[in-house]
């Protein structure tokens, strides 16, 4: 029996797009304001998946998702990740979003990612209490920062920590060059965590 956490890939884009367009089309969760095509989110997934880890959660069918990417563009920042995770309205609050989380966190420690952080739109005081009870701190808002659905709304900033920073830092290694290993295996099953 396969985890109920696997890695994403291409052909999952039309299952995590139909869990990711109620948050564009009805919410301010997502700063997107069209819902990509299924198309366009296989690229994101392919073209992150290399350097990042993109996950699914299983339960008889996608229900759920997270991944990682790039914190900023300039190189210093890269030992930082921002991470998202969206889960189907009817897996909520059944550990979904914290596997995948948990999956997320061990799979960047062991690219050798110090920090992790996340972005989120407000208000949304359900994301805010699910961010701090896995570790992350409020550290800064961003106010009125994003227009969406008639109304500005602010970004407040979370952050927690993957690993220890060293001095200096190894280079983080490629999702790619990790993925199938035993120790990139290990991190997708919660039994060997």
């Amino acid at each position: 029996m396969s985890p109920p956490v696997r890695d994403a890939g291409p052909a999952d884009a039309a299952s995590i797009l139909s869990i990711y367009a109620p948050f564009v089309e009805e919410t301010a969760v997502s700063f997107e304001t069209d819902v990509p095509s299924v198309d366009e989110m296989a690229a994101r997934i392919e073209g992150t998946s290399e350097t990042y880890p993109w996950l699914v959660h299983e339960d008889g069918e996608v229900c759920g998702y997270a991944y990682a990417c790039a914190h900023r563009g300039r190189a210093a920042y890269r030992w930082s990740v921002e991470t998202s995770a969206y889960v189907a309205p009817d897996a909520r609050r059944r550990g979904v979003a914290r596997a995948l989380y948990a999956a997320l966190f061990e799979l960047l420690a062991l690219q050798g990612f110090v920090r992790a952080h996340a972005g989120i739109a407000q208000p949304n005081e359900a994301s805010e209490r699910f961010h701090a009870a896995l570790g992350f701190e409020r550290v800064g808002v961003y106010p009125s920062v994003g227009h969406k659905r008639g109304a500005w709304h602010d970004v407040a900033w979370w952050s927690r920590a993957l690993a220890e920073p060293a001095a200096p830092p190894a280079e983080p290694t490629p999702a790619g060059a990790l993925r199938g290993s035993p120790a990139w295996r290990r991190c997708l099953a919660p039994d060997e965590r």
